[in-house]
């Protein structure tokens, strides 16, 4: 077992060689872990209240395992990972000023710019997210992106990208016919998709995206490993990635 994550190797190519600063993301996390749940804490609604609806995506409901606790203060509610994501959102060093070091006139700032944006999966306006490729102008909210095949990735910089600018898997493998996901027992599709994955140590671990999420939310960075190989390094490297949201 690894003792920090500084010990991944990396074994991901972005699509069209694109830097992605890899080995600063990995200093970062080995110096200052993302959040954990136990950091997120959401105000609890009474019996019959009103859900609140979250301020970057307009959501009351969203998956928590993508979107992270709703929070509340001061007039402002959001998703924690809304938050994260959202271009040009900036934390402030101490996260006890604003909605979790996000200053309040910063929220309402980008609050005001999303609702001129559209989201290029549902269509509707309030887009806070931008594909972080340069020239890319598709704007999304973090609920939207699984469906729209977007990757929005767990770990700092809390980069974002579109279905087309996503990074994909530099592995190759092909599926046998017949292969099963080890994790559900159902089959698989026929080569890597978005909701396809492989593991790049062995090739042989194919599962779905839904499942492993289920899987490294359950687990978490201590104990998520390849389901057949047991790999770490490479497996959580390429997860990580991928925009599995892995907790600590």
């Amino acid at each position: 077992m690894p003792s920090n994550i500084a010990m991944l190797t990396v074994q991901f190519k972005l699509r069209q060689g694109e830097d992605h600063h890899l080995e600063e993301i990995l200093a970062f996390l080995d110096r200052d872990p993302p959040l954990t749940a136990a950091m997120c804490d959401s105000k609890q609604e009474g019996p019959g209240a009103r859900e609140p609806v979250c301020m970057l995506c307009r959501r009351a409901e969203a998956d928590p395992d993508i979107c992270g606790d709703k929070l509340e203060k001061g007039g402002l509610c959001a998703h924690v990972f809304c938050l994260f994501f959202a271009t040009d959102l900036f934390c402030q060093e101490n996260d006890r000023v604003g909605l979790m070091g996000f200053l309040a006139r910063d929220i309402r700032n980008v609050v005001r710019r999303a609702a001129q944006k559209r989201c290029c999966v549902c269509g509707q306006s309030g887009a806070a997210i931008m594909c972080c490729r340069q020239s890319c102008d598709r704007w999304f909210h973090l609920p939207c992106a699984k469906e729209g095949g977007c990757v929005t990735q767990y770990i700092p910089y809390y980069s974002s990208f579109c279905s087309e600018h996503r990074p994909e898997q530099d592995v190759e493998a092909t599926p046998e016919p017949g292969t099963d996901c080890p994790i559900c027992m159902e089959s698989v599709e026929d080569r890597k998709t978005f909701r396809t994955l492989v593991c790049p140590a062995c090739k042989r671990a194919w599962f779905h995206r839904d499942c492993i999420q289920g899987q490294a939310m359950s687990a978490g960075y201590l104990c998520l490993h390849c389901p057949l190989c047991r790999d770490i390094e490479q497996f959580l490297t390429q997860m990580f990635i991928l925009g599995i949201r892995i907790p600590f």
